[in-house]
């Protein structure tokens, strides 16, 4: 299935089945802003869970606040967003829509890259087990030409984005021969840049209103907050500050679903730790955060560590976890070194000391901190577009199946008396009571059980229990697993046990 296809048929069955609906779409809808139904909702609420688990539950010395969207205007100016959080934007004079130079060039340098890795595909099967793909991408003429494409254009564009070069990033533009992707025009405007924070009015009379920003991150609210967290908790480095919650951010260039949305949720986590130190736990904080990723039952082969070459100016180090989605490799979550610069940043503009008294050296300093900062909305379409699959079935007949890791699913059983007579719904009843103060279960009575097993795998519901006519005599029921669609004869008693093993 084509990637473009593969995301169309995504969109509409999160929309058919209640995961993701277009926001106010009874008004035409709003542009790149999503409202999540109601199996969409548990499931982002079981993301965040494992999240929070992973992060707080496991760790001693990590704990978690939730912060404030509102917050006084100087932090964004203490953080450099006032000033720096910027995209550079470019339109096109014929089909009049707006996009960010710098993705158009990097959307052109993946294309390079798709090449590629369609020349070491071709000679994977070429060459079987004995292919070395590390000596052929250093050894092919043509794979070698494209990487140095590659190289000579991002050794342009990350220069002048660095220096703000906006005339060096439209001639790039200019002779790379971009082009729009929906006029197909090389009709461009000059780069301008564009400040992506929303902002709004706040106070009790027009006169005396104070422009206020929506909180672009998360990570602000963490670092102001440091002092409270640390003297009430009695927290000692090293120590970490986790929270989830929503983020806004005017993209120019907001698109691909939910993946890059104008208000998103983020999972982040500040970790405070001696300086000097940086490097070590920035590594550390790599390894665990991929084995996260791994922990949700997706392949190793759809993420990737990508190394940023261009830093942000409160950075020592970064890197993106990125997976593949059906758009091709983007970033999932980022790891950055951010050095003392909030800390240090915020001390200066609040003229309040924050610093640390550290009892084994017997020395006061300004923290460092290493973040890990996760897209929650990135994450869910992560694992919707692993899990959805069609299937041809052994009868000639197809499905739809969402094959979530059960430990995500939005409902993990549901209850289905075979007929709605014969005392087989009052028996459904009784064991849906008896298992929903344990798990999320779904009950339903309509149409035909072959259809409801159908809607069933559709919302990945891991586990279908049947009641039928042979309950009533021997107190057993049918226990259906979605990905094998595998039966199994369970006494009424034991599913619970069953289930909670299985999960």
């Amino acid at each position: 299935m084509a990637n473009e296809d593969l995301l169309k048929k995504i969109i509409a069955h999160a929309k058919e089945y209640g995961f993701v609906f277009p926001s106010s779409e009874l008004y035409d809808g709003l542009a790149a802003v999503y409202d999540y139904g109601q199996n969409g909702v548990e499931l982002k609420r079981n993301i965040v869970d494992y999240w929070w688990k992973s992060m707080v539950q496991y760790h001693e010395n990590i704990v978690g606040i939730d912060t404030a969207i509102f917050m006084h205007p100087t932090i964004w100016k203490a953080s450099g967003h006032v000033d720096a959080f910027n995209d550079p934007m470019i339109d096109n004079k014929d089909s009049k829509k707006r996009y960010r130079a710098d993705v158009l060039v990097e959307e052109h340098m993946a294309k390079i890259e798709d090449k590629v890795q369609k020349e070491v595909e071709k000679a994977a099967a070429r060459f079987g087990d004995s292919f070395d793909e590390a000596m052929y991408r250093t050894t092919n003429p043509r794979v070698m030409g494209y990487l140095q494409q590659i190289e000579e254009i991002r050794g342009r564009l990350y220069p002048a984005m660095e220096a703000n070069d906006l005339e060096g990033i439209k001639a790039l533009i200019e002779e790379l021969g971009i082009t729009c992707p929906l006029s197909g025009s090389k009709n461009w405007t000059e780069v301008r840049q564009f400040n992506l924070m929303f902002s709004t009015q706040m106070g009790s009379t027009a006169e005396g209103a104070n422009t206020i920003y929506l909180r672009p991150e998360t990570a602000q609210g963490i670092f102001v907050n440091y002092l409270n967290v640390q003297k009430t908790g009695r927290m000692k480095l090293p120590f970490g500050i986790a929270q989830v919650g929503k983020a806004f951010r005017n993209e120019i260039v907001a698109r691909q679903f939910i993946f890059r949305m104008r208000e998103f949720e983020q999972m982040e986590m500040q970790y405070f730790i001696q300086p000097g130190t940086e490097r070590e736990w920035f590594e550390y904080w790599k390894q665990q955060r991929i084995q996260w990723h791994k922990g949700l039952g997706i392949p190793e082969e759809n993420y990737r560590f990508h190394d940023h070459e261009k830093l942000a100016h409160y950075a020592n180090a970064a890197t993106d976890i990125e997976f593949r989605f059906p758009m091709g490799f983007k970033e999932l979550e980022g790891i950055h070194s951010r050095t003392d610069f909030d800390l240090g940043a915020h001390q200066e503009f609040s003229g309040k000391k924050i610093a640390y008294f550290d009892p084994d050296t017997n020395e006061s300093y300004v923290p460092y901190v290493i973040e890990t900062s996760i897209g929650l909305d990135r994450t869910f379409l992560a694992v919707l577009s692993h899990a959805y699959a069609e299937e041809q079935l052994e009868d000639g007949s197809e499905r739809v199946v969402l094959r979530i890791p059960p430990f995500l699913a939005p409902y993990k059983v549901a209850v289905l008396p075979l007929t709605k007579k014969d005392g087989l719904p009052e028996k459904g009843r009784e064991i849906m009571d008896r298992l929903k103060r344990q798990f999320m279960c779904y009950y339903e009575e309509k149409d035909t059980i072959g259809k409801r097993y159908r809607r069933q795998d559709a919302i990945g519901t891991p586990y279908c229990i049947t009641i039928d006519h042979q309950t009533l005599q021997d107190n057993t029921v049918t226990l259906r697993e979605r990905d094998t669609m595998t039966q199994e004869r369970v006494p009424v008693e034991a599913i619970a046990g069953k289930i909670a093993a299985k999960l």
